[in-house]
């Protein structure tokens, strides 16, 4: 049997419903070796203490053609290896239109149903549809995935509304979820993504999601600062003239008498 990477990956995300890691793939090829050099060595002893009769059907070819076997399987896997063929696989499941595909998340690989046929899988289980995520959720959901670990009031200074029912919506799906709190006045909570958004958006890494070439960091921060911090509104910012201006400050500073009660 040849060693084919792609085929004994696919075997082992088959084999179970969880995520499949990098360094469990390396761990299965050390047992493998691991195995086969056990099993060999009862071999090995027996051909030392006994003599073989010529009478004896000779098991070499066989054991040539275990050995060639084993000698095909590398002793250590990269995990650029085991990346690549876990590319290769997925491509070649999508131009095949395969049931299948493969999720890679921050905990590793897992096989998954491929969205045109979830609704079959959806029936049989009897589940409901997944709901979508409102408008408004979603808008939250990328602030607190770009400007993590944020504040309540950070994110609806840059909504300009108020998050309460998109948060709590967002916290009860366990896409986001409390990291601590601010080092500002009154502690405020701070949020932030989890792996669950990862698995819901398909990345590995936050470092995946598209680069913003709206605003910086910089800018949106500076922005909040400004939305945050009251702001005194004189005379002159609601556009009353200067001359009305003089005339209130005068009133203000020499109010009228008040009149005295006729007998």
């Amino acid at each position: 049997m040849e060693f084919n990477l792609k085929k004994i990956i696919k075997a082992l995300l088959f084999s179970t419903s969880e995520a499949v890691s990098i360094k469990d793939i390396q761990k299965v090829v050390q047992r493998y070796h691991a195995q086969a050099a056990a099993e060999r060595q009862p071999d090995l002893l027996e051909g030392q203490g006994e003599a073989v009769t010529p009478s004896a059907p000779s098991s070499a070819p066989v054991q040539e053609i275990i050995q060639d076997i084993i000698d095909q399987v590398p002793t250590l896997l990269t995990a650029t290896q085991i990346r690549e063929a876990v590319d290769a696989l997925e491509a070649e499941m999508r131009e095949a239109n395969d049931a299948c595909r493969i999720l890679q998340g921050p905990e590793g690989f897992r096989l998954v149903i491929s969205p045109a046929y979830s609704d079959w899988v959806r029936l049989l289980r009897g589940e409901p549809r997944p709901q979508r995520l409102s408008p408004a959720a979603l808008e939250t959901l990328s602030i607190v995935a770009y400007r993590q670990p944020v504040t309540r009031s950070e994110m609806e200074a840059i909504r300009g509304v108020s998050i309460d029912s998109a948060l709590t919506r967002l916290l009860e799906l366990e896409l986001v979820a409390v990291t601590g709190r601010a080092d500002l006045p009154g502690r405020p909570i701070q949020y932030g993504t989890t792996d669950r958004f990862l698995d819901f958006t398909g990345l590995r890494s936050l470092g995946e999601l598209p680069a913003s070439d709206v605003l910086s960091p910089a800018q949106i921060s500076e922005w909040i600062t400004r939305a945050t911090t009251p702001v005194n509104i004189g005379d002159t910012e609601v556009g009353l003239p200067l001359e009305d201006q003089s005339s209130i400050a005068l009133a203000t500073e020499n109010p009228p008498a008040p009149e005295e009660p006729s007998a």
